[in-house]
């Protein structure tokens, strides 16, 4: 069991490497409902589905994981500008910063009608750091350490963690630096390590925390030492890796005049803001003001972010329409959707471009937004976004109608019966190139 969850583990991380190296969010979760409802919807699906010859070359493979995967980034853009219900979508609030140079902000809380979202002021003294520890500066030469096993010990986040390498006869000091920095990196521990060089021929090893800031009563976020190590000892004294150049600090600000500390630069307001430390104040009285933009700023930044996800969609559709003829499809499919919407369109000065993308012309948007005639007018733009949600559901439930194939049968009447045919050869696709 724990063999094949490392293999799954490893084919996953595959796949998002390969394929579609997205982040994923919070619009990714789903209740048990709306599994469910997904599971009944890939029934229907592969109940209806005749029996196809699929394209099987890698091309094939990776233009049917990346449809899917550009629908859910569109899907989770929309999802962001206010969620997914029908009276909500589009209604997100949006923040901003008088500097952004000292701060950025993401409003995150709810905005009931009938409440204030207050302001806040910040005057950022000093930034969260990692801690860096820089090695000696050893000449591109034969090392001095001789040919054995060597190991040390790095303690990091309450655990010790030991690495064990080989140092051959005629090895250099480079070589060796170049393959620690591989080992302690690839381990993803919480350290970066590469190799710096001084301009005068020599190089050390560098190692930096991910993690910025200390907690209370912890003096380092990491240890290295080879006291008590398994294999033989010398290598971190020879390379200098317990040497710290730069211990780790906290933030410190004020937020509305009262002081602050936070280990991270990204931090919480009240469960309102998400804020974001990027520079330091010049001196006292230098801050950056948030707060909530007003609902006209807000919804014209909600348009402008849908339409970049839309035109991003578009954009990479394009980009398969010469090999795939089930892009021109699906390019077809959302003109067809935009085309529907083409006079309202046109009043909030949204002009539809030819190859399928829009461009807003924010002058005009913004005159319709103040507009008596504003809450119909936007309107269109919403049943819009719901369009595309709707849409996006489903080119992910079943991508493989837009891949190259060949109908070998078709099922019988009224005699149809669900089979796995369809999502299996999907879900294979995870799997083909990695084993």
């Amino acid at each position: 069991m724990a063999y094949n969850s490392i293999a799954l583990n490893n084919v996953y991380n595959y796949y998002l490497t390969t394929y579609a190296p997205k982040g994923s969010s919070r619009y990714d979760t789903h209740k048990k409902s709306e599994l469910r409802g997904i599971y009944n919807s890939i029934v229907k699906i592969n109940k209806e589905a005749p029996l196809y010859k699929l394209d099987s070359s890698k091309e094939s493979k990776s233009f049917a994981v990346g449809i899917k995967e550009d629908a859910r980034e569109l899907r989770n853009v929309i999802a962001s500008l206010g969620g997914l219900d029908e009276e909500k979508i589009l209604n997100k609030k949006a923040s901003y910063s008088s500097n952004e140079d000292i701060a950025t902000v993401v409003f995150t809380g709810e905005h009931p009608e009938d409440a204030e979202i207050p302001s806040y002021e910040v005057e950022v003294h000093s930034l969260a750091s990692g801690q860096v520890n820089t090695g000696a500066f050893l000449p591109n030469a034969k090392t001095h350490l001789s040919p054995d096993t060597y190991s040390f010990d790095i303690h990091i986040n309450d655990l010790n963690y030991e690495f064990q390498y080989n140092v051959k006869e005629g090895e250099s000091n480079r070589s060796i630096q170049d393959r620690l920095a591989k080992l302690i990196s690839n381990a993803e521990i919480g350290l970066q390590a590469d190799v710096v060089e001084d301009g005068k021929g020599g190089s050390a090893l560098r190692l930096r925390s991910i993690a910025e800031g200390l907690k209370e009563n912890q003096g380092s976020i990491f240890v290295i030492s080879d006291d008590f190590t398994s294999k033989k000892e010398g290598s971190v004294s020879y390379f200098g890796l317990d040497q710290m150049t730069r211990p780790a600090a906290n933030a410190e600000f004020l937020l509305n005049g009262k002081k602050h500390t936070s280990q991270s630069n990204n931090f919480s307001i009240d469960n309102l803001f998400d804020v974001t430390l990027k520079g330091l104040s010049s001196g006292k009285g230098d801050t950056a003001t948030i707060g909530l933009k007003t609902d006209v700023e807000s919804l014209t930044e909600n348009i402008d972010t849908l339409v970049r996800g839309y035109n991003s969609f578009i954009r990479h559709m394009s980009e398969y329409q010469d090999n795939f003829a089930g892009s021109r499809k699906l390019l077809g499919e959302m003109r067809g959707i935009t085309s529907r919407y083409h006079s309202q369109f046109d009043i909030l000065g949204l002009n539809l471009q030819e190859n399928g993308s829009i461009e807003v012309d924010s002058r005009e948007l913004k005159h319709a937004a103040f507009s008596e005639y504003a809450k119909e007018d936007f309107s269109a733009i919403r049943h819009f976004a719901n369009t595309l949600v709707r849409k996006m559901d489903q080119v992910s439930l079943n991508p493989m109608d837009y891949v190259n194939k060949t109908v070998i049968a078709y099922k019988n009447p009224g005699k149809n019966y669900a089979t796995p045919y369809i999502t299996s050869a999907f879900s294979g696709m995870l799997f083909n190139s990695y084993c």
